[in-house]
């Protein structure tokens, strides 16, 4: 099993609109739902991959119920979400359909308790007890958890004996590292913050002496950058593509930490990274990724040294 935590669950709606105008009423094309978060996302990812993945976080209210009868329509996915008193957040996006582009409003979620935040606990240690080869942690925190949460966290699955992958940003990140997770992904932006350098390979290198063990830095359509025990490596797929890149990062998350579980070795866990990102890129749907594609996409994946 491999285990995905999204502490600040979501439920994402999408509006597609024909223009998306300022100070104008639309009429919406189409509307869409399904359950959101990074590590929910990560989780139907690694399912299609052919993992068994569960998915743990918090779910209340009723866009919480909303959430859990979506989640439970997603094959290989199992619900281990915790509820709490607060409503689940929306993410609402507007899908501009004549430019591609699309705006994204992002709700903060739910004061979690101190007594809901325990019981979180107790939860997460039983699971990681209950098989878990991996664990993803990912995304924002709600109000209420604390911030140095997934510090927490961390700890708790090095203490069980399962790597753990932390992909999130700020205060929560720099806090995250320094309990010495196996792989941190963040993007170039997220890691000039942690680090304070905009130079990619000597900012990934910093993060590494700050306490993770690897560091996988995206960097956008030019693929990722990582700085590993083994040396450092560029990813990078065939060709400039263009496309939805919505959720590409969660699916390089998801290869990232499937291939950690498999044991694969560096090359190759970037490779099955940037091949899923692109995929999911050239989706039609957002979030989604063509599993022709992917193989297609792998095949022509470069990696180099980075040294």
């Amino acid at each position: 099993m491999i285990l995905t935590v999204t502490l600040n669950t979501a439920l994402d709606v999408t509006y597609r609109v024909p223009r998306l105008l300022p100070h104008a009423s639309h009429r919406v094309a189409g509307v869409s739902e399904r359950p959101g978060g990074k590590g929910i996302n990560v989780a139907r990812v690694l399912a299609a991959l052919g993992h068994e993945a569960t998915a743990t976080g918090f779910a209340g209210g009723p866009v919480g119920a909303v959430v859990r009868e979506l989640l439970a329509d997603s094959p290989g996915v199992v619900d281990a979400l915790v509820p709490c008193a607060g409503t689940t957040r929306r993410t609402v996006a507007v899908a501009d359909e004549a430019s591609g582009d699309t705006t994204q409003f992002n709700e903060p979620g739910p004061l979690i308790t101190a007594a809901e935040w325990a019981r979180f606990l107790e939860r997460y240690e039983e699971l990681l007890a209950a098989g878990t080869r991996a664990v993803a942690l990912c995304g924002s925190l709600p109000p209420g958890v604390p911030v140095g949460a997934y510090a927490v966290l961390v700890r708790a699955a090095r203490a069980a004996g399962v790597p753990v992958l932390l992909d999130t940003s700020g205060e929560a990140l720099r806090r995250g590292v320094a309990a010495r997770p196996e792989i941190i992904k963040p993007n170039a932006a997220e890691l000039a913050e942690l680090t304070g350098s905009r130079e990619p390979l000597p900012a990934t290198r910093d993060a590494r002496r700050r306490g993770a063990h690897a560091v996988v830095t995206s960097l956008g359509p030019d693929g990722l950058l990582a700085a590993t025990p083994e040396g450092a490596w560029r990813a990078a797929p065939p060709r400039a593509l263009a496309g939805n890149p919505t959720g590409a990062g969660d699916s390089a998350v998801a290869g990232l930490l499937s291939a950690l579980a498999e044991g694969l070795d560096w090359p190759e866990r970037l490779t099955r990274a940037v091949a899923l990102s692109a995929a999911t890129v050239l989706a039609p749907a957002a979030g989604e990724f063509d599993p022709r594609t992917y193989e297609e996409v792998r095949g022509s994946v470069k990696v180099t040294r980075a040294d």
